[in-house]
């Protein structure tokens, strides 16, 4: 049988989305607001009902077996329509890719589907507030006893913490070996005695991310994924797709640009913000050719896309607010998006590690100088 071709499947999806883009919530970009969850879980079981859910994901776990260009073009439909092309991207891209490429038969048995369908919503447990960009420095512990771990530690910056009923967690398991070497990857049910979840509230006001405690938690040894003591391989494989995924995922970006080009539109500008706005315009549409030619593919190019398009968002917001003045800080998308620039610096990975990881892995040059520990 001929697998159907991109622009076959993209006239389907597109059909499909204008005759059914009402029963969508709005698009809130990666991660859902915690106010949409109950909408957007319907919305996932129906994408997932007509055949759009994991539209590269093989058949057997869910998926439609079609190429990561076929997804590519199910999230450029969905941006045109402006309606969320998944759940989350916690669970869709994270966990869904641990579990396929590092996860045993019964674990993705258990897990992929029910990703798909809704059923599994997740969150991401790797940051801690003394482990942030590097998560070698992580304290959170997981100790065997048996055939469970116990977990002790804190994590913080969980995207939807607690609207999730799952989670993916790093954790240390060898507290004797070198920081990379000691850690192990999991799967974490969410309701588990012990775990306790605290929204934090950001500068928009809104509660996106939640900071999360762990007191003598019992974990099923089961839901251990990859090797034990080998979760830093897991862990980089799942931050790699996850800045894949940013770097890939700019067809927003069109439309920003084009608020952009509007913005200038009967305004004074002066020479520095012409050339400003022209080098915005011109560099964003460049990163979207780049995107559409890489797709949603983990690769040490993805630091390359996720540092360019992050940088560029914030410089977007920066120049918005000097063009347009007070109004750029008035309600509505334009400034929650100036308000929130800064963090795409910072997720998936800061935008000095990303210089690190180009510097040292596409350009040759030598690693960053470790400090020196104090005798």
């Amino acid at each position: 049988m001929t697998a159907e071709s991109v622009d076959t499947f993209r006239a389907r999806a597109a059909a499909w989305l204008t005759q059914n883009r009402q029963h969508a919530p709005r698009d809130y970009g990666a991660i859902c607001p915690p106010d949409l969850v109950i909408e957007a879980k319907k919305w996932q079981r129906l994408i997932f009902d007509s055949g759009f859910a994991g539209i590269h994901w093989p058949t057997e776990h869910g998926g439609q077996g079609l190429s990561p260009a076929h997804h590519g073009a199910w999230v450029e439909e969905c941006a045109k329509v402006g309606v969320p092309p998944v759940l989350n991207m916690v669970g869709l891209v994270l966990a869904g890719g641990a579990v396929m490429t590092f996860g045993t038969d019964e674990l993705k048995k258990q897990h992929l589907r029910s990703t798909l369908n809704a059923d599994n919503v997740w969150c991401q447990l790797f940051s801690e507030p003394g482990a942030g960009s590097d998560l070698g420095s992580l304290a959170t512990r997981a100790d065997r006893d048996g055939d469970r771990f116990i977990i002790n530690g804190q994590k913080v910056w969980c995207s939807g913490g607690r609207c999730s009923n799952w989670g993916i967690l790093m954790a240390r398991t060898d507290f004797e070996a070198k920081k990379h070497e000691g850690i192990s990857f999991f799967l974490i049910p969410m309701d588990l005695p012990g775990l306790e979840v605290r929204p934090l509230k950001q500068m928009t006001g809104e509660s996106e991310f939640d900071e999360v405690f762990f007191t003598d938690v019992e974990l099923p040894a089961e839901y251990l994924i990859g090797p034990l003591h080998g979760g830093w391989g897991v862990g980089m494989a799942v931050l790699t797709n996850e800045r894949g995924h940013i770097g890939a995922s700019i067809i927003g970006l069109e439309r920003r640009l084009e608020s952009m080009a509007n913005l200038g539109k009967g305004r004074e500008l002066s020479p520095t913000q012409r050339q400003q706005l022209a080098a915005l315009i011109s560099t964003g549409t460049a990163y979207k050719s780049v995107a559409q030619t890489q797709g949603p593919v983990a690769s040490t190019a993805s630091s390359l896309m996720k540092l360019g398009i992050t940088e560029m968002m914030f410089n977007m917001s920066m120049l918005r607010g000097d063009i347009a003045g007070a109004d750029a800080m008035l309600d509505g998308p334009d400034a929650l998006g100036m308000m929130s620039a800064p963090g795409g610096r910072i997720a998936g990975g800061t935008s000095q590690v990303q210089r690190n990881i180009i510097g040292e892995r596409l350009l040759g040059l030598p690693r960053e100088p470790k400090p020196t520990k104090e005798k």
